[in-house]
This record gives structure tokens, C-alpha cells and sequence, in this order.
């Protein structure tokens, strides 16, 4: 699907975070085009550096982006990339972060610690940014506060949730998202 000639303008946003945690499949609820996918199957080759404990039918990988659309009006569009999520790929990121608007950083909060390189990423680059919590089937529900200490997040950071397999939920999520750029937007102005 085409996007009309009237269309003038694009923003980009992010969809970042580590391996396994839902960057695909938050693009593809949230994308008004079949996304183009760079998933590749995993090999004993990837064994010693992908980790999957805790995602036992994972058998794909992003190996360079994951890329979708949302028409937002006559004249704009909105272009989401999903970054790969292993640090082998990280120069990819770095030229994919390049111009972006802001970033949804996707958490699984039954692994934090792994988070942390993606998030020291985005506040080097100065990308503004949320995080969004992944609710999977056996995701613990913590406070707010515990989440934000363990991330060690600036307190400008909003904390949100969404079972990103749900279109509608992925939809509010980038709704409040946008609210938030938007908002910080209007208070440097």
C-alpha cells in the first residue's frame, strides 16, 4: 500500500530494546503496512551469544531492523524501526536512531538487568524516550517506583505497560507515547 502523493512529511520513531522482547511484534500490531521484517532463524552459531532462557520458542532474530508505517493524516506519516536487540548489532542502532523523534524502549521486567545498555543508549543519544513494560502471561506486576529504581530512571521518564501482541493496547501504547513527546515538547517551548 502506497502512501498518497499529498503526504509532505514523516516522523520516526523507535521501537527499541533488548533480545527477545517484543520489538517485532509491537511494530507489526501497530503497522498499517505488512512490516518489512529482517528475522533470520536461529543457528547453533548464535548459541554461546543469544541467551534464551526464559523464551524457549524463540527461533527468529532481527538482524537489521524491522520497519512499518501508520498514515497519520492527508500530509504526514509515521514511520516505526525496530532496532535488533543484540549488541553485535548496535551500529545498525546507532544509524537507525539517527533522526528519530523519540524511542518506546520495551522492557521485560522478569529480566531488567538486560535493559540497561539499550537505555544508557538512548539517554547518551539524547533520544527521548518511554519505557514500556512487555506484559507477558508470567510477567510479576511491580510498583512503579520499584520499576523505576531498578531502571534507574530520570524521573521525566514515563513508565508504561502493554501486552504488545493486543493492536489496541499497542495503539494506546503509542498514543500515550506521543502525548509524552508532545508534553515535553511544550515545556522547552
Amino acid at each position: 500500500m502506497y502512501l498518497p502523493p499529498s503526504v509532505q512529511g514523516a516522523v520516526k520513531i523507535l521501537v527499541t530494546g533488548p533480545f527477545g522482547v517484543g520489538k517485532t511484534t509491537l511494530v507489526g500490531a501497530l503497522s498499517e503496512i505488512d512490516p518489512l521484517r529482517t528475522e533470520e532463524t536461529m543457528t547453533a552459531a548464535g548459541e554461546d551469544v543469544d541467551d534464551l532462557t526464559g523464551r524457549p520458542h524463540k527461533s527468529t532474530t532481527t538482524v537489521a531492523l524491522d520497519f512499518g508505517r501508520i498514515t497519520l493524516s492527508d500530509r504526514l506519516a509515521l514511520y516505526l524501526f525496530g532496532t535488533p536487540g543484540q549488541q553485535r548489532f548496535w551500529p545498525l542502532w546507532e544509524d537507525l536512531s539517527r533522526g528519530a523523534l523519540g524511542a518506546i524502549a520495551l522492557v521485560d521486567s522478569r529480566r531488567i538487568e538486560e535493559s540497561f545498555d539499550v537505555l544508557g543508549l538512548l539517554e547518551e543519544q539524547r533520544i527521548p524516550f518511554a519505557v514500556a513494560v512487555n506484559v507477558f502471561p508470567d510477567t510479576p506486576d511491580y510498583p512503579e517506583g520499584e520499576l523505576r529504581t531498578a531502571l534507574d530512571l530520570l524521573p521525566g521518564v514515563p513508565i508504561l505497560t502493554c501486552d504488545v501482541r493486543d493492536e489496541d493496547a499497542a495503539h494506546r501504547l503509542l498514543i500515550d507515547f506521543v502525548d509524552h513527546l508532545r508534553v515535553g515538547a511544550l515545556e522547552l517551548s
